[in-house]
């Protein structure tokens, strides 16, 4: 495959089809190329020589398990664009795996930066990665102050017990990547189901929400928010819990796993809680059980990579590393909500 035709991406089909449903559209010879690996989806950067656009696929080779994946991530996009979070303009959805082997869809590109690390801020400066992180937590109010049956997406998710739920689903995949003793992990896992909060009105939930899941403008405010295929209808916290674990330094230089804490003018946790307070209206007093969870959450999600790495089944710089960084979480989790 030449780099104009990356593997996953058939031009001259993905053209036929662009023709048929949107007309006008492409104008010249498309190219695309890969943007990104993805931990999970693959995403194309596509373009006709003036205009940009992305298509979102999942993994090659991938069976029926993540079919659904495209549907939602277009489903939710499309609900959200007329309202104020920013999301890509959606461009079309294809179901037919005659086109690219899996189903997919295409979106509008947005220019933006994701910023990954604390040293990709530090040319921004303080004031403007202040700016940057505190429109983080406005979108996130937009996002949670959108009413799920006013875009159409009443039937979008389960709210009822849902963190029980999570909770139970998160236990599960530490069980099936169990190989080594993790101290803490049981106790953290059995705490976090005894102090279950009570969760506010359902809203839709991104369940990824960080800094280099958005996209920010010169402007330093955020042009997109990307990487929808955890979302759902449920807890508005959950995000918040999420958002404020990555705001913390977890005190390891050169750490696998990045959090943008240590960025100069990045702002403290308590601020972006306090901010999300204000402007939601919402009650976030247990918000230290939501980012106990988050620590949980990611700890599991880290055995998981540390666990495949033992078997031979993942390569690549920085995973040697990943099992160090297991412990930390934990311990980040206890604390969290013994403090709290």
């Amino acid at each position: 495959m030449s780099a104009d035709h990356p593997p996953g991406l058939d031009l001259d089909r993905l053209r036929a089809l662009l023709d048929r449903e949107r007309p006008g559209l492409v104008n010249g010879p498309l190219t695309g190329r890969l943007i990104e690996g993805g931990r999970s989806n693959l995403t194309y950067l596509l373009s006709d020589g003036v205009s940009k656009w992305v298509v979102r696929r999942p993994p090659l080779g991938h069976v029926l398990a993540t079919a659904h994946d495209m549907k939602r991530e277009h489903r939710v996009i499309s609900a959200l664009h007329p309202t104020d979070v920013p999301v890509p303009r959606p461009v079309l959805l294809c179901e037919d795996d005659e086109v690219l082997g899996a189903p997919f869809y295409v979106m509008e590109f947005v220019e933006g930066t994701p910023y990954r690390t604390a040293g990709q801020l530090a040319p921004l400066g303080a004031e403007r990665t202040r700016n940057a992180v505190l429109s983080l937590v406005d979108t996130l109010v937009e996002l949670h102050a959108v009413d799920p049956a006013a875009v159409g997406l009443a039937d979008f998710g389960r709210p009822e017990g849902f963190l029980d739920r999570q909770l139970r689903r998160w236990g599960k995949q530490l069980d099936a990547s169990r190989n080594r003793e993790l101290a803490g992990i049981d106790e953290l896992h059995a705490a976090l189901g005894r102090e279950l909060p009570s969760s506010p009105a359902a809203t839709v939930v991104h369940g990824d929400y960080r800094l280099d899941n958005v996209l920010i403008g010169d402007d330093d405010r955020i042009r997109a928010v990307l990487d929808w295929e955890m979302s759902t209808l449920g807890d508005p916290l959950t995000d918040l819990g999420l958002l404020v674990m990555y705001s913390r330094s977890l005190g390891m230089p050169h750490s696998p796993v990045s959090t943008t804490a240590e960025a100069p003018g990045h702002p403290a946790p308590q601020e972006l809680v306090e901010r999300y307070a204000a402007r939601s209206g919402r009650d976030v007093s247990a918000v230290s059980w939501y980012e106990a969870f988050a620590w949980f959450k990611l700890a599991v999600i880290l055995e998981g990579i540390h666990y495949r790495y033992t078997l031979g089944q993942t390569v690549g710089r920085g995973f040697d590393r990943i099992g160090d960084l297991v412990p930390v979480f934990i311990d980040h989790g206890l604390t969290t909500l013994q403090e709290g």
